[in-house]
């Protein structure tokens, strides 16, 4: 399991979401950039209908999870 602690443009609080990690400064679960992903969707197709993520925040969340593989 990923420690998104060491990844800045995501954010954890209990009242937001029931605690999951979503991108900082929205309500949007980090989840589902990885769900839409794995169901086909391009990150511009993400990015269009989540428009308060920015493509800062998904491309840092991906290569945040990309470098975690390199680690494991």
């Amino acid at each position: 399991m990923l420690d998104w602690t060491a990844c800045t443009v995501v954010e954890r609080s209990p009242e937001k979401v029931s605690g999951a990690w979503v991108f900082r400064g929205t309500r949007v679960p980090v989840k589902t950039l990885f769900e839409n992903l794995e169901d086909g969707a391009t990150v511009d197709q993400f990015l269009e209908w989540f428009p308060g993520v920015t493509r800062a925040q998904a491309l840092a969340v991906l290569e945040f999870a990309e470098a975690s593989l390199a680690t494991a």
